[in-house]
């Protein structure tokens, strides 16, 4: 199983967005069967079973056993990840390209620059599965209070000077063998859910 999985095909992400599949896959973390399934989330065998052949149409669930239960078969199911997210790619001509607008200071540019970096990534794992190697990636995650908005404005100028350098000094265009690799910094404010709702952490 892996941690987190793109789902790219229109077909399996209507499918993974229908309520009960999507409860079903939360339960499939650990591996189930048609009739535990049924007495977990209090639906009919039956139901949770045209739902798991849909899950399992789409490659977003995949059978681990079959066992002899009295006098049926019982298929053992678990989730093909942990976790799901999207593809901007399902959206065909409507995704979000961060080509139209380019604008470091817009919010809107920020998340055409973040549906690009999932759909690229679905694909570049997608195809290191198949060829069986480790994609390289390299991610840093980390948070910053600013004082002011001119401090947060002049951590963003030192930033850019900063990977600007980097580029430049690593950069060689004319590397044989070389591969092109995107870098993306971003700066946003932190989303606390404790704040959007007025409630004080626990």
């Amino acid at each position: 199983m892996h941690e987190v999985a793109v789902i790219d095909d229109p077909g399996a992400a209507e499918v993974s967005l229908d309520p009960v599949r999507a409860r079903l896959l939360a339960e499939l973390a650990q591996p189930g069967s048609a009739s535990s399934l049924a007495q977990r989330i209090g639906l009919p065998r039956q139901k949770v079973n045209y739902h798991l052949r849909a899950l399992e149409r789409h490659g977003l669930v995949e059978l681990v056993e079959e066992r002899r239960k009295g006098n049926v078969n019982e298929r053992v199911l678990r989730a093909t990840a942990s976790s799901y997210v999207i593809s901007p790619n399902v959206l065909g001509d409507v995704q979000p390209d961060p080509e139209d607008s380019p604008d470091r200071l817009s919010a809107r540019w920020l998340l055409a620059l973040a549906s690009r970096m999932v759909r690229e990534l679905g694909e570049l794992i997608t195809g290191a599965t198949q060829a069986r190697k480790r994609l390289a990636t390299f991610a840093v995650d980390g948070k910053v209070r600013f004082a002011s908005a001119s401090d947060r404005a002049a951590f963003a100028d030192e930033l850019a000077t900063a990977v600007a350098g980097l580029v430049s000094k690593y950069h060689d265009e004319s590397a044989p063998g070389g591969r092109d690799h995107r870098v993306v910094v971003a700066v946003h404010p932190y989303a606390n859910p404790d704040k959007a709702t007025g409630k004080e952490p626990s």
